[in-house]
């Protein structure tokens, strides 16, 4: 018998606009949703503009909980869409 622990992991993303990787990065944080952490914000600048452009991607992981199988292949098979699997124990 296989014991997996497995977390869900929701992504969100946001477009942000400004003139300096300073103001890209203060609104980066500024606009993570309650719960969610910051995981990317790639730079673009924007062609014949002093502008940059970035998307901020924020992830939310939690709600940890085990889930059961025979074996480990099994085990996989049983991670819901949405979840990620982050431990696995022999029992």
């Amino acid at each position: 018998m296989y014991v997996g622990t497995i977390r869900r992991v929701e992504n969100t993303t946001v477009e942000l606009a400004g003139h300096s990787l300073e103001e890209i990065r203060n609104q980066a944080q500024a606009a993570a949703p309650e719960g969610f952490d910051l995981v990317s914000a790639p730079v673009q600048m924007i062609k014949g503009s002093t502008e940059l452009k970035a998307t901020a991607t924020y992830q939310r992981r939690d709600g940890l909980r085990d889930i059961e199988a025979d074996d480990r292949e099994a085990l996989f098979a049983k991670v819901p869409e949405g979840w990620q699997l982050v431990n696995i124990r022999k029992h």
